[in-house]
């Protein structure tokens, strides 16, 4: 599925090295467009045909490599930059290597790793998501928290068997601040950390992870946090696999929910999904989701339901069918655009329809 581009580790250093370890660098990729229909749009209600990028997977580009260090023992690093597929702009925010840039150490007893990484829950969720965490009509529309980053970051990760565990710890970044960094004085500014673990074994799988995050900066709400506990699971029943899962929010001092009335009482929600996939033939998979969240204090209580269809030319290149439904209880305004967790993309109580068309080819 990955170009490989073997680079022996120790080149024009032979001479300063006792030993010559072995190295590789991968070059892998992503690029995913499609043409989407959505009806009721925020600006005027009115409909729209476009050209939209990650829609079942985000375009991205990046650089993994390895340096066997004997023992067991192995260097590690990945760089992933993300971009637009229709236009060739870079996603998040026009970082170069927005997606991942980190560097560790793995061995028997696991990875260490340090730099810009996932969070627990965008490391969690795949598995348990129906829709595989799409960019577009998935649980990502109900909360984008499942797919963020968090700068200056250590974890740890850890497989043991059929167990997995990890833990991870970002020493923040003040979201005002252009340069992004700690502040000094201020270590509660962007700080995120987060626990996870899971097991699965057969057809059988099972997990829980906890996340909390602060958002605030040094003059609005320093002090908020949001907190989130995720549970899940999924069975195989051979051609069949099913998926149920519930995630626990609150929002603290001033921190804000996606898709939350604004109010103090209001942050909080529960978001409860479940769905299956069929995987029909070697070539054709269909699924089925439905996602909803209850939020707290108010009737705004959005469900989002998902049929999604995919043909596999190869195992590099597939097609692809998805339809989603936006159904808007109260003054909810989830659309089934990606964006903030999806939220603001319908005028408030109306439902949203879309469809979208695509091909992904990997690299």
């Amino acid at each position: 599925m990955k170009g490989r581009l073997a680079v022996p580790a120790a080149l024009s250093l032979a001479c300063a090295l006792p030993l010559q370890a072995q190295a590789s660098v991968t070059l892998y990729g992503v690029i995913d467009n499609g043409i989407e229909y959505a009806n009721h749009q925020p600006e005027g209600g009115g409909s729209i045909v476009r050209m939209s990028s990650a829609n079942i997977a985000g375009s991205r580009w990046g650089l993994r490599g390895e340096e066997d260090l004997g023992g067991g023992r192995k260097a590690v690093f990945v760089l992933e930059s993300g971009f637009d597929g229709d236009t060739g702009r870079s996603s998040q925010g026009g970082r170069l290597f927005g997606r991942m840039a980190y560097v560790g150490m793995q061995g028997r007893w696991g990875s260490l790793l340090v730099g810009r990484q996932q969070n627990a829950l965008f490391d969690f969720i795949g598995p348990y998501d129906p829709m595989l965490l799409a960019p577009r009509y998935s649980i990502m529309n109900q909360d984008v928290a499942f797919v963020s980053r968090a700068d200056n970051t250590v974890k740890y990760l850890g497989r043991f068997g059929g167990v997995t565990a990890s833990a991870m710890y970002s020493f923040g970044a003040e979201s005002s601040r252009p340069d992004g960094s700690e502040v000094p004085g201020e270590p509660k500014l962007g700080r995120e950390y987060g626990l996870r673990l899971s097991y699965a074994a057969g057809p059988f799988g099972i997990g829980a992870v906890y996340d909390e995050i602060n958002s605030g900066t040094t003059t609005v709400n320093p002090d908020a946090k949001t907190r989130r506990a995720v549970l899940a699971g999924f069975y195989d029943f051979a051609s069949i696999k099913t998926f149920l899962g519930y995630r626990w929010a609150r929002a603290y001092d001033g921190a804000l929910l996606p898709g939350a009335a604004v109010g103090a009482g209001n942050q909080g929600s529960s978001l409860w999904w479940t769905g299956l996939r069929w995987e029909a033939t070697r070539a054709v998979a269909l699924t089925l989701a439905a996602y909803y969240q209850d939020f707290r204090n108010t009737g705004s209580d959005p469900w989002l339901f998902v049929g999604h269809a995919r043909y596999a030319f190869s195992k590099r290149t597939e097609a692809y069918l998805s339809v989603g439904y936006a159904l808007n209880r109260g003054e909810a305004n989830l659309g089934v655009a990606s964006g903030v967790g999806g939220f603001g993309y319908a005028p408030p109580g109306t439902n949203q329809l879309g469809t979208v068309v695509g091909i992904r080819h990997i690299f």
